[in-house]
């Protein structure tokens, strides 16, 4: 199989690297087209096998697999231009670009073609993306190729459309959240006494900790809360001080606004 990406930035790029490290597709296979020059000298430096090209869009013609990762303002003129007339048959069409909906990819590409919106977060480059997926005029064995793709990179899963913009929120936009939760902590842990580093080190393992204890206990997160926290002990007067300054408020609040646009 052959598969071009358009668009090598941070999601683009991020993704090919991350297909570039599996089993799923040869390097040789797969196209990044960029539209600056930088971007794919960016992409030949981490893999000189990855097919990194400027402004040449002819591998869509024959690519089987065709992942859009531009601007969402882009994606009108770069379909109209690029992706229609003769294309291979059961060419299958995947744009990442947020709060583009399967009905504008159709009327765009076409009422004939294979059509997924796909919404991974940057953690794709490590293979831990958590991507959900929505699909148009799809088979059954495109939807397993597709979930496939992604699940390599991390875990995918198939929702209706109605949910994307939510998922999205949850866990694209969400990515960032943890981000900035882990520079707070870090930041407290330095005024508390401890160096840099150590405090990030220290940040990062107990969130796998968190992470690991929830996947194999299977429980909520609030059952593990209570198995940390003890009858006037620090861990509740932490937690308290947190929720006074609107800790679940905020989280939930930050949700909604990016949900909302």
């Amino acid at each position: 199989m052959k598969i071009s990406i358009v668009g090598g930035g941070n999601m683009g790029g991020a993704i090919a690297r991350g297909l570039s490290t599996c089993d799923l597709f040869r390097p040789q296979d797969i196209t990044v087209i960029n539209r600056r020059a930088s971007k794919t000298a960016e992409i030949q430096g981490f893999n000189p096998e990855l097919q990194a090209v400027t402004g040449d869009y002819s591998s869509l013609a024959t690519a089987d697999i065709v992942i859009i990762a531009v601007k969402p303002w882009m994606v009108e003129a770069l379909i109209k231009e690029h992706l229609t007339g003769k294309r291979p048959d059961r060419q299958i069409v995947i744009s990442v670009a947020a709060g583009i909906s399967l009905e504008q990819l159709q009327t765009w590409a076409g009422k004939d073609r294979a059509l997924y919106c796909a919404i991974p977060n940057t953690a794709i480059e490590v293979k831990q993306s958590m991507t959900f997926i929505t699909g148009l005029n799809a088979t059954e064995d495109q939807n397993r190729l597709v979930l496939n793709i992604f699940g390599a990179l991390g875990k995918a899963e198939l929702v209706e459309e109605r949910l994307l913009g939510p998922a999205t929120t949850l866990c694209s936009c969400g990515i960032a959240f943890a981000f900035r939760y882990i520079r707070a902590a870090m930041e407290g842990g330095v005024e508390l006494g401890l160096y840099p580093q150590k405090a990030q080190e220290g940040v990062l393992q107990t969130l796998r900790g968190a992470i690991a204890l929830l996947e194999s206990n299977g429980s909520h997160p609030e059952q593990e809360v209570d198995r940390v926290t003890t009858a006037g002990g620090i861990t509740i007067k932490g937690l308290n001080e947190m929720e006074h300054a609107g800790f679940t408020s905020a989280v939930i609040r930050g949700l909604k606004a990016s949900n909302n646009g």
